[in-house]
């Protein structure tokens, strides 16, 4: 028998990071209208409790798809989020991608394997000396070619197949990862601001995707509801 964990979500933490903040109304995509409360001073305003309550279905969600062996690969190519990104995908044990999104990454999904290939065979020479006889120049190009695998592909070692889900921020910034996965099949959730449709998504979150603050502490909550569902507890929301 699983053991119950509470999960608890504060809208006065959202509202404080300020997730509750749209963009100007004036560019908006009118298919977020049923998640925003209003307008102030021209700027959409976010209904937080609709933002809470899908937090909680995507939550609820990744947490039965964890426990049932599904992979996660989180989707976030923000400069300032790049070292957060990879904290909590490291942290929890899913995928990343937090430099920019390869095209073809779900779609070439072999192309990608192959350089991944590549990428572990490089590393392993270049740590066990086996390039001892090549000239220093050359060893300098394959150092810096491994380091340009790793920046891109460093967040999928590791990775067998196609994630099953992916967690996506800013559907705009990340409209070729969104479109691979609906061609794929893949599930999505995403952070979808007031100027993006949410229609395109499986589970989307409607909040500020530029609040730092505020994604941070959804990725917090994610790390926590993965954490619990790879221990066998059962996750409960309040």
């Amino acid at each position: 028998m699983k053991t119950k964990n509470k999960l608890q979500i504060s809208i006065e933490k959202l509202a404080e990071f300020g997730a509750h903040l749209g963009h100007q109304s004036r560019r908006w995509n009118p298919k977020i209208k049923e998640y925003l409360y209003g307008e102030q001073e021209g700027v959409h305003i976010f209904d937080l409790i609709k933002t809470k309550d899908l937090l909680k279905d995507a939550f609820l969600f990744i947490s039965e798809a964890v426990s049932e062996g599904k992979s996660i690969l989180l989707v976030c190519t923000k400069k300032q989020l790049a070292e957060k990104t990879k904290e909590i995908a490291e942290k929890c044990g899913v995928y990343y991608v937090n430099q920019r999104w390869l095209g073809g990454t779900l779609t070439n999904f072999d192309q990608i394997k192959k350089s991944l290939g590549k990428m572990k065979d490089l590393k392993e020479k270049l740590e066990s000396g086996l390039l001892k006889d090549y000239t220093k120049k050359e060893r300098l190009l394959l150092q810096r070619e491994l380091e340009r695998l790793e920046r891109f592909l460093g967040g999928l070692q590791g990775i067998e197949n196609r994630p099953d889900i992916l967690f996506i921020v800013d559907t705009k910034r990340e409209k070729t990862a969104l479109s691979e996965a609906a061609k794929t099949g893949v599930s999505t959730i995403a952070i979808v601001d007031s100027n993006s449709d949410p229609s395109l998504v499986d589970y989307p979150i409607p909040m500020n995707d530029d609040s730092i603050e505020a994604i941070s502490y959804v990725f917090d909550l994610l790390s926590e509801v993965v954490l619990l569902a790879k221990s066998g507890k059962k996750l409960e929301i309040e």
